[in-house]
């Protein structure tokens, strides 16, 4: 596994794609990168995407309302292209209309909210399956490979994220090193990165939560919204579509429309 991390002061988690195998090609160095928000991106962030990445464009796949309140920070010469997964009346109605309205009343704390949350059951891998095959999800992936088919990547990188950089930017990444002919042990590898790059922060979490008698379960869950990632929710994804259109290629081509024209495309501009 390479060393893909991108040393980031205010972005998290930021890493690039470039020298993950690809078939008999690799993944070029420098043009696809995942990551946290950038709404909270310093000078020294920027400079870097800028100069030393020629960040050309940003796909930001957080909440509408989110984006609204802490959007991206400028990249010079960069365009921004928001494409929300999903909203929080899709999430929250999926599972429990009553959340909604706690949601939009913000009369609640982080922890009260995660308890009501973790209560509705709408923390663990169905999430995936709510952003994969939603119809808000399902129209933001395709977009997000329409852009890349699109994209010229000799004029510098791509980059996309969400607010933590491991569900949503993470299944991103999932569809594309599938389509770009990346094995599966090294995509799941790519996307339990978040937990190394997350590591202080989650041991000091579980010792904490575990030391007030917290159900293993909810631990996971906690984690889960505190920056962790699980292979078994990506493994669920991954055997969902599977089950239901014959591969993670079958999903992209029959749900996103990407031909087989696309997807030689895509390996001949992103591969090497």
């Amino acid at each position: 596994m390479t060393d893909n991390k991108i040393l980031l002061p205010g972005i998290r988690n930021a890493r690039e794609l470039g020298g993950y195998p690809a078939g008999d090609r690799v993944v070029k160095k420098g043009v696809l990168i995942r990551s946290g928000s950038l709404s909270k991106a310093g000078p020294e962030d920027v400079r870097i995407l800028n100069e030393e990445y020629h960040v050309q464009t940003i796909i930001d796949l957080r909440m509408g309302s989110v984006i609204d309140g802490e959007p991206d920070a400028e990249v010079p010469g960069a365009r921004h292209i928001n494409l929300p997964v999903v909203e929080m009346e899709d999430f929250i109605a999926k599972a429990n209309p009553d959340l909604l309205k706690v949601y939009m009343a913000d009369k609640i704390d982080k922890m009260a909210m995660f308890d009501l949350e973790y209560e509705s059951g709408l923390l663990g891998p169905e999430m995936y399956i709510l952003f994969l095959l939603g119809e808000r999800g399902k129209k933001a992936y395709r977009e997000f490979f329409r852009i890349l088919i699109e994209n010229d990547p000799d004029n510098g990188a791509l980059l996309w994220h969400c607010e933590d950089g491991k569900d949503r930017a993470g299944l991103a990444a999932m569809l594309l090193l599938t389509a770009l002919g990346t094995d599966m042990d090294t995509i799941f590898d790519d996307y339990l990165l978040t937990n190394v790059n997350n590591a202080a922060k989650l041991e000091k979490l579980k010792a904490d939560v575990e030391a007030f008698g917290m159900p293993p379960e909810k631990v996971e869950a906690l984690l889960f919204v505190s920056g962790g990632v699980f292979e078994r929710y990506m493994r669920y994804a991954v055997d969902t579509l599977e089950k239901r259109y014959g591969s993670v290629t079958g999903y992209i081509m029959e749900e996103l429309g990407i031909t087989d024209a696309d997807i030689a495309l895509l390996r001949e501009k992103y591969t090497a």
